[in-house]
């Protein structure tokens, strides 16, 4: 019960965001501004929350005493999965809610690539460091986890890996956004899944 419980605290937060993508517009402009702004500020903190999935697994890690690869590890992945919410939070909010507030007050007669370019640059830029920083929690999270868990957790991680650089270029945008998250749930629900149980050594076997 524990188990299912904990991946659906993992899951929910990319199930949510698929379901967001195919309602997210493909554009911004002048027609959907309000759309995009709206949207953006609902999401504002749902994308933080896309770390659940790692820190449910890292949760009172590292413990007193955990030294070595696994304790650096640990240390590294709560770092990245903290960059990419602060990150990625900044993309939201500058290429989200910023830049559909500009589009909707431009003059009607106003040229629109000139208000969104500078936000949507600084957004890419920001959004890139947050999924970057994913991506490298993902892969400390399961250098942390291997040697209590074994190959339990590399289902979920190669999966993970794969979704985190679909989401580098993706957002949440229909078909490959939705997709994305899609995967990030999946990967994240074998995850926590793979580490429900502890890997028995050979020498506690015997």
């Amino acid at each position: 019960m524990l188990t299912i419980r904990n991946i659906a605290l993992a899951t929910a937060a990319p199930l949510v965001l698929a379901v967001a993508g195919l309602a997210h517009p493909h554009g911004l402009f002048r027609s959907t501004a309000s759309e995009w702004t709206r949207l953006h500020i609902a999401l504002l903190p749902l994308f933080p929350l896309l770390t659940v999935g790692l820190l449910i697994p890292l949760w009172h890690r590292p413990r007193p005493g955990l030294a070595g690869l696994a304790g650096l590890a640990t240390v590294v992945a709560w770092a990245g999965a903290f960059g990419y919410a602060v990150f990625y939070t900044g993309l939201d909010a500058v290429a989200g809610i910023a830049a559909g507030t500009a589009v909707g007050h431009a003059g009607p007669t106003a040229s629109l690539g000139p208000v969104k370019r500078p936000l949507y640059d600084i957004g890419e830029l920001l959004g890139h460091v947050g999924v970057y920083a994913l991506i490298g929690a993902i892969a400390a999270t399961a250098v942390a986890l291997f040697p209590e868990h074994g190959v339990r957790v590399l289902p979920g991680t190669v999966i993970l890996l794969g979704a985190g650089w679909s989401f580098i270029d993706s957002h949440i945008f229909w078909p490959r956004g939705v997709w994305t998250m899609a995967g990030f749930a999946l990967g994240f629900a074998l995850l926590t899944w793979g580490t429900a149980v502890k890997r028995v050594s050979p020498s506690r076997a015997a």
